[in-house]
């Protein structure tokens, strides 16, 4: 059937054109990004509660949301967090795969159900609920070179002229400020002239909803109208306040006489900001720092250069004084390391085109052989369109291992034509004609076994899969396409190409070079071909020493380290700073300012965006939190020992004796933008039963000093304190009560004086803005204070809140965590140097394990350790079901069971060559081992084809087992050298490979390589032997079967 294609050579072409231009096409459609969409989706849900602490927050508003939220579809997760500000943020996790807009409507349900039982002013407030991408692309800066802004102008106009825009930009998924500084009303009271006034903060408000609101008038003229008026008209009225001159204005008492008091006799009124409580710099100078989101499944290389070009449009219309700065941009790594892969694409083509060349000998067949190349790679990219994959690191690396599998079976053809026609002197047709009908059976099995290894990762779930199945399937298709090729293409341009070529292998005819090339292949498959005889007559002695590399395969992988994925320098290092509890934002922008004078001084770093009253780990505002991204040089210009994001990640830490105040943490990116925050080990203590602040902190020292102690841990990170100092208030209620003031008029006199009450909103710019009532700052800066605030009784007197409320120095939590509904303790830890992520997961569950504490705890992961779970074990049964199916395909092809043990007998060298290369360079079992592994185990059963098939010939046509054995070792050890050569030498720059993403080539490149080598040299010498004695066995057992 076959014999069609040589006879139909335009046919055959037209096939291979039609499939690269198919590819072609795809190629512009595939979208671009480092890894493919396997961050969970996440929907937070946030609310404030003005004035209250982090504990009447979590009790009053996050246990009543988490209630109604639990058991949400797809939800596998939430955690909340609640600080001394009034802010809730509650993160619902979703699995990999979920529609984040139909889980966001899921949520929003089940919030709007929680919502009757929240307190008013939170209602008031409003809850938000949204989904929030994960994977941020961009982070720019506003900055005003020449002082002539103000930040809190800045950040409004970012608000009102750029962020929607740049939202609607095609890849964007939300373009937001790291905290907005929104435009507000700012009444400042004055309590002494309340007081002497008569008045109290709640006359302020009652005013300000009294006369800073809409009012619907009615018309003239409206039917019906029995005298049918010839107009309409609409009644308008004033509406809503807009400047602070009208809101000074407005009355709060008239009198007879006419005398008034107006708001600004008592108050102090500003157009101001909502919130005070956050700054920025870049390089030192004060800076609006802004965030650019990517949407799930957008080229993220394309979605930056649009944001960039919407950002040059819009810097022409800038205010003076204006100006951005892209601070950090993550596509710069994303762009260098695919370029760097792209660089090793090409190289590998060149090596396989030398070493097709050294091996053939001929520049024809050399041609013919590596036609397959970019019909394969290129055809590739339309199977990866029609299955949703992008071009990304996996599917990349997938490209460059295939350089030299896709080669293989255009290799076997042609070797077969050639030997064909040297040894036989057959024409190039006859030769073609022989070929297909003696190597189609190989060439067949061949690629359906390495389709078989891979096509288990098809029913793999989360995030193994997604991954394994970017990898795997992309190498699938390009083997399928490079089957398909070797059937058609190739034997057709060897009929037509080689007919008027002379092949010999005589050496006579050879240059010098050549000469000794072919003379030392001939000696080394003599010296094989003796060695594979020496084991074939001591095969009790081979067993034994098979028996024994197998065992040493399984101990070399089991000893391996567990892992994700290897850490990488994404030339960026995130900093986080803490100053002690309760300092101001004064003192932590203080701290800022020296630890930004001594990072930008580092000759490595470009640049360093900067922010104080930030908690970059929990995304929530704390005043003595800051944070940062240090933007570093090109990989290029950090090429020494030393310049690496590591290295500077370091040293940045040791900042800590310069900086004495601030206790700092820095780390580089995770291998997955939005997994962790860390690249590390991120979890939750939950402390389950009755669980008061006393023990939390207990179970929080006794983490903090066993973790201590464990080698594999480096940064712990327990993140709870509850010795901020705070004040309690007491009120006095049997007073209170006496005197004729209910207790929740006290407190809406302390939030609207001390805290700040909203009231209502007000136009300004196209905008609806938020009107605060808050004490001026000098009557909210001691204790003593609450002398100078007064509480009306019900009888109408003022009552100064000293005489009810006491205020008692404590210490406390100002910021509380739960998850899953438990109260929690919030663990971070990157994993110390020699040590895997899994390895510091692993010590950090045996240390909760042997708390004393009193509780019942229990450790739940999040991010990168929770995919750890998750995708544990998995690799274990993928590899057995790819092994099943190999055995499965050769039983059903040769309808035999004895022949595809024989060919299963190269596995375990492969394995074995690769666990030891990836021990030698330090690389943990990860899932570039893992895929590596898959790879390995389709070619190290390929090569077993190649001998077991033509020993099955041989065998057919009357040789002994073997005779047939050590004669199919001859005949195909140069094509099994050729095409394992190919392999090897296409992926050694892989483990050489510097620059961006250099560790995930590396590791890849070291176990594909170490593990081939074993399966091209020891394997070859095993699997002869393993035929012969299957093959015996099944002869004797056929003869004893007969004799009965």
């Amino acid at each position: 059937m076959l014999s069609f294609f040589i006879d139909r050579p335009i046919f055959a072409g037209v096939i291979s054109i039609v499939i690269t231009l198919a590819g072609l096409a795809a190629l512009r459609q595939l979208p671009l990004e480092q890894y493919p969409q396997v961050v969970p989706p996440q929907v937070v849900v946030t609310a404030t509660y003005p004035g209250a602490s982090a504990t009447v927050v979590a009790n009053s508003v996050a246990i009543p949301l988490e209630a109604e939220i639990n058991g949400v579809d797809d939800m596998i997760y939430m955690d909340a967090t609640t600080t001394d500000t009034g802010k809730l943020k509650l993160t619902v996790t979703f699995k990999i795969g979920t529609d984040p807009d139909q889980a966001t409507i899921n949520v929003n349900n089940r919030v709007q159900a929680a919502a009757p039982r929240l307190p008013q002013v939170v209602r008031d407030m409003g809850l938000r609920v949204e989904a929030r991408p994960t994977d941020i692309l961009l982070l720019g800066v506003l900055t005003s070179p020449d002082d002539s802004l103000k930040m809190i102008d800045i950040s409004n106009y970012a608000l009102l002229n750029m962020l929607d825009e740049l939202g609607r930009i095609d890849g964007v998924g939300e373009a937001r400020l790291f905290s907005s500084q929104d435009y507000a009303m700012r009444i400042w009271i004055d309590p002494i002239k309340l007081a002497d006034y008569q008045l109290t903060a709640e006359d302020i408000a009652s005013a300000l909803r009294d006369q800073n609101s809409e009012f619907a008038t009615g018309r003239l003229g409206a039917a019906p109208d029995p005298e049918q008026q010839d107009f309409t008209l609409t009644i308008t009225s004033e509406g809503q306040l807009a400047t602070p001159e009208q809101f000074e204005a407005i009355l709060l008492r008239t009198d007879a006489d006419g005398a008034s008091l107006r708001l600004r006799d008592v108050a102090r009124i500003e157009l101001g900001s909502q919130d005070y409580s956050f700054s920025g710099i870049y390089n030192g100078a004060p800076a609006v720092p802004f965030q650019i989101y990517l949407k799930p499944g957008a080229n993220a290389l394309d979605t930056a250069d649009l944001v960039r070009q919407a950002l040059d449009d819009m810097k022409t219309s800038f205010p003076d004084g204006l100006e951005y700065i892209i601070a950090y941009d993550t596509t710069d790594f994303v762009r260098t390391s695919i370029r760097e892969v792209v660089i090793t694409l090409f190289i590998a083509v060149v090596l396989v085109v030398l070493v097709s060349y050294l091996f053939l000998q001929n520049f024809r067949t050399t041609l013919i052989t590596l036609a397959a190349i970019p019909v394969s790679l290129i055809g590739t990219f339309a199977g990866m369109l029609l299955l949703g994959f992008s071009l990304n690191m996996l599917t990349l690396f997938g490209l460059v291992l295939a350089i030299g599998i896709v080669v293989d079976n255009s290799i076997i053809v042609m070797e077969s034509v050639e030997r064909l026609m040297s040894e036989q002197r057959m024409t190039a047709r006859n030769a073609a004609l022989e070929t297909v009908r003696k190597i189609s059976g190989a060439v067949i099995s061949s690629t359906l076994v390495l389709v078989a290894v891979f096509s288990p990762v098809v029913f793999i779930e989360g995030l193994s899969g997604v991954l394994y199945q970017q990898f795997a399937v992309t190498i699938a298709i390009a083997i399928v396409i490079s089957g398909l090729v070797a059937l058609t293409l190739t034997p057709t341009l060897c009929a037509l190409l080689l007919k008027d070529v002379a092949l010999t292998r005589d050496n006579a005819t050879k240059g010098r070079f050549f000469n000794a090339f072919n003379t030392g292949l001939a000696a080394m498959t003599a010296a094989v071909t003796a060695l594979v005889s020496w084991l074939l007559r001591h095969s009790r002695v081979a067993l034994v020493l098979l028996v024994a590399f197998v065992g040493a395969a399984g101990l070399a992988v089991s000893y391996l380290p567990s892992g994700l994925l290897p850490a990488e320098d994404q030339g960026v290092v995130r900093v986080l700073g803490q100053l002690p509890s309760g300092a101001s934002l004064a003192r932590t922008e203080a701290a800022r300012a020296s630890i930004s004078d001594e990072i930008t001084a580092m000759p490595e770093v470009e640049g360093f965006i900067s922010f104080a009253g930030f908690d970059l780990v929990n995304g929530v505002m704390r005043t003595h939190a800051l944070g940062g991204f240090v933007n570093l040089a090109d990989w290029s210009e950090r090429s020494a020992a030393g310049q690496d994001a590591f290295s500077i990640a370091q040293r940045v830490r040791h900042l800590n004796a310069n900086v004495l105040e601030a206790n700092l943490r820095s780390f580089t990116p995770p291998p997955i933008a939005g997994l962790s925050l860390t690249g590390g080990v991120e979890g939750y203590l939950q402390v389950r039963g009755s669980a008061d602040t006393a023990l939390l902190e207990q179970v929080a020292g006794e983490l903090r000093t066993a973790g201590a102690q464990r080698p594999e841990l480096a940064a712990l990170n327990v993140m709870f304190e509850s010795r901020v100092p705070q004040y309690h208030s007491q009120v006095d209620r049997e007073k209170a009560k006496a005197m004729g003031i209910p207790v929740s008029r006290i407190y809406s006199t302390l939030q609207s004086t001390l805290g700040a009450m909203y009231v209502n909103d007000f136009p300004h710019l196209g905008r609806l803005w938020r009107v605060y009532v808050q004490a001026d700052s000098e009557y909210r800066r001691q204790p003593e204070d609450l002398r100078h605030i007064s509480v009306r009784s019900d009888n109408g007197s003022l009552v100064p809140l000293s005489s009810l409320v006491s205020l008692e120095r404590r210490r406390g939590a100002d910021l509380v965590t739960r998850f899953n509904g438990y109260p929690s303790v919030r663990v971070m830890a990157n994993p110390a140097a020699g040590y895997t992520s899994a390895q510091a997961k692993l010590a950090l569950e045996e240390v909760v394990k042997n708390l004393t504490a009193a509780a019942d705890t229990q450790m739940g992961w999040v991010g990168e350790a929770y995919q750890l779970d998750q995708t544990s074990g998995s690799s274990v049964g993928i590899f057995l079901m790819g092994l099943l199916m190999v055995f499965l395909i050769l039983a059903a092809q040769y309808e035999r069971l004895t022949l595809p043990l024989a060919v299963a007998t190269g596995v375990p060298f492969a394995v074995l060559g690769g666990a030891i290369a990836t021990h030698l360079r330090g690389f943990p079992n990860d899932l570039y081992f893992q895929v590596g592994l898959l790879v390995l185990i389709g070619l190290a059963a390929k090569n077993a084809i190649l001998i077991v098939e033509f020993a099955a010939q041989n065998r057919r046509q009357g040789m002994d087992s073997t005779s047939a054995a050590l004669d199919a070792t001859a005949q195909r050890f140069r094509a099994i050298l050729m095409t394992a050569s190919t392999f090897i030498i296409s992926s050694i720059p892989l483990i050489f490979a510097t620059g961006a993403g250099a560790a995930s080539r590396q590791e890849i490149g070291t176990v594909v390589v170490g593990g081939m080598l074993a399966a091209s040299t020891l394997a070859l010498l095993f699997v002869p032997l393993v035929y012969k004695v299957l093959e015996d066995l099944s002869t004797r057992s056929t003869e004893k079967a007969l004799t009965h």
